[in-house]
């Protein structure tokens, strides 16, 4: 356990720090239930080290961090501030991070600690380099925003077979994407 973090020991040993654990589902209102999925999901413990490698590249406010993991991730990924703002609160507690009022924005340094930290970690794989640039991440955003975009004009068009035909075009092409994401690495 890391010193000074005793009262947020879960912090840094529970689960995934911006969503509910898998299997389990986030409940809005009255009964609603809301199933995360895991497209949205950061690794295991990760958010702290995200922020801990963008702070060592240079002093960021959060919604600089947010807009900046948005950007790496080409809009796939965008934390919620409210996974950012605390855990930029517990790691300034435990000593990882320094802040500073910098016209009018609370600005962010990672320490000697929070270096250490990182370095600890060890040879894991980087988050940000897992074989996806953010160019690729933009054309496959455009390209969904795309195919959309045509299966709007069909639904617009009003016809049942052909709305029947891009359905069962749409299914094939699910089962195709997901028996790419069950290959083997």
């Amino acid at each position: 356990m890391f010193l000074g973090l005793h009262r947020h020991r879960h912090f840094f040993e529970s689960g995934y720090d911006d969503m509910p654990p898998k299997g389990r589902h986030h409940h809005h209102g009255r009964g609603k239930r809301r199933d995360w999925g895991d497209e949205r999901r950061t690794p295991r413990g990760d958010i702290k080290y995200i922020l801990l490698e963008l702070l060592a590249e240079e002093p960021r406010h959060g919604y600089e961090l947010i807009k900046e993991l948005e950007a790496r991730y080409g809009g796939f990924w965008k934390p919620s501030p409210g996974s950012v703002y605390p855990t930029l609160q517990l790691l300034e507690e435990g000593g990882y991070l320094t802040s500073e009022q910098i016209e009018g924005r609370k600005v962010y340094t990672i320490t000697e600690t929070g270096r250490e930290l990182l370095s600890e970690r060890g040879d894991r794989p980087n988050w940000m380099d897992r074989g996806n640039r953010p160019e690729q991440l933009i054309e496959l955003k455009e390209a969904i925003a795309q195919v959309g975009a045509a299966v709007m004009q069909v639904a617009r068009n009003n016809n049942a077979d052909k709305v029947t035909r891009v359905r069962e075009i749409l299914n094939r092409v699910k089962r195709e994407i997901y028996s790419i994401l069950a290959e083997e690495e």
